[in-house]
């Protein structure tokens, strides 16, 4: 436990440690809130005073491949072999801020704080941060997905502090405000995807689809899906990918309303699912698992894109968010990219100033595929 003056900061369990109303009171309306969190089962650090939450966020820790930005070209055949070669050297333990099971932190702060307050509060939530990672031996420390309300705030105070900023994968969101139905969101497309796209839906008449709240009876085949799908993509993330046992069981449990899968079936088998969760005015396509080449032959992403619209429109919400990776359709179909970073400190003064040195080349958006080619960059 650090504490300055009035305030304490300490690292608890899970977030069922602290009080449900003041954590969704620092986000209200988000599905990725207090009860999410307790489903997924991760650790919390938080700033307390006597009136309760000051500030706080979850933690998680992995062991960290240096070559993890790199997902193809020659920077990533030789990081990856350096990874081979030398594994004490290219992977080194991280404790993070944030959760791997979010697309942005969720770093959170009681309403209307003091901005000097604030500052003494993150000094005591790094200072806590630096002790944990001596205790637990990481190198690193980092603020994962940075973006919305904190990337305002949050880097200023980090920086002085050693932290240096990297890029992060922006995340791709619809914003639907002003459609009123399919068509009108479908005149925003170019000709030519309009086109592709009522071709594929006309195709659909072999695919059903059900829309249910919690996985049942179907939460293997569910999970399988997931596996294939991450199998099946070029991009590797390693940790970052990995859900906590009964993820698909446990959080459409807590979430309740605010959550529910859409299926995809051809016959009488399941092809393809999404996990949907629901914000106040946003829908989070939050997972895409699919059998192939089944889902390819029925066009199944195609089909599930319109779906979701259909069903953001129909809820009366205004975003559509689709996540990170697989950009190329999303930009496609109309999507924005909200810009994100990750916050980064080395634990040792001369490994912290080349962090800074080399941290231009280490953004995980200048290594995404997709990104890149939509750049012009070659992946050197």
């Amino acid at each position: 436990m650090a504490t300055d003056s009035d305030l304490r900061a300490g690292i608890m369990g899970g977030v069922d440690e602290l009080s449900p109303s003041q954590w969704n009171g620092c986000i209200p309306g988000e599905a990725e809130g207090w009860a999410y969190l307790k489903a997924c089962g991760v650790r919390v650090a938080a700033v307390l005073d006597n009136d309760g939450l000051v500030l706080a966020a979850p933690l998680f820790e992995i062991e960290y491949r240096l070559d993890t930005p790199f997902q193809d070209g020659r920077a990533a055949s030789i990081a990856g072999a350096l990874v081979r070669l030398l594994p004490g050297l290219m992977v080194w333990r991280l404790l993070g801020v944030g959760s791997a099971l979010t697309e942005r932190c969720p770093f959170i702060q009681r309403p209307g704080l003091p901005d000097e307050t604030r500052r003494r509060a993150v000094r005591l939530f790094l200072d806590l941060l630096e002790g944990e990672a001596q205790r637990r031996g990481a190198r690193l420390i980092a603020f994962k997905d940075i973006s919305g309300g904190e990337a305002g705030w949050l880097p200023s105070l980090l920086t002085p502090a050693g932290y240096t900023t990297v890029t992060s994968l922006p995340v791709a969101v619809l914003d639907l405000t002003g459609v009123g139905d399919e068509g009108t969101y479908l005149e925003r497309l170019s000709s030519a995807t309009r086109k592709d796209i009522r071709r594929k839906q006309r195709g659909a008449g072999a695919v059903r689809i059900e829309h249910r709240a919690v996985a049942g009876d179907l939460l293997p085949r569910i999970e399988a899906l997931y596996e294939s799908t991450r199998t099946h993509s070029s991009l590797r993330y390693g940790a970052f990918e990995e859900l906590p046992e009964g993820y698909f069981r446990d959080v459409p449990a807590a979430l309740g309303s605010r959550a529910r899968f859409v299926l995809y079936w051809v016959g009488d088998r399941l092809a393809a699912f999404n996990l949907l969760l629901l914000d106040d005015d946003r829908v989070i396509d939050k997972f895409l698992g699919m059998e192939y080449p089944l889902a390819r032959d029925h066009n199944l992403y195609v089909l599930s894109w319109m779906e979701n619209v259909r069903f953001t429109l129909k809820s009366g919400r205004r975003l559509l968010q689709s996540g990170q990776t697989a950009y190329a359709s999303k930009l496609r179909f109309a999507s924005m990219l909200i810009p994100s970073v990750n916050l980064v400190r080395c634990r040792g003064v001369v490994l912290n100033y080349l962090l800074r040195r080399v941290a231009r080349y280490l953004g995980f958006d200048r290594w995404d595929p997709e990104l890149r080619a939509r750049a012009g960059g070659d992946g050197a």
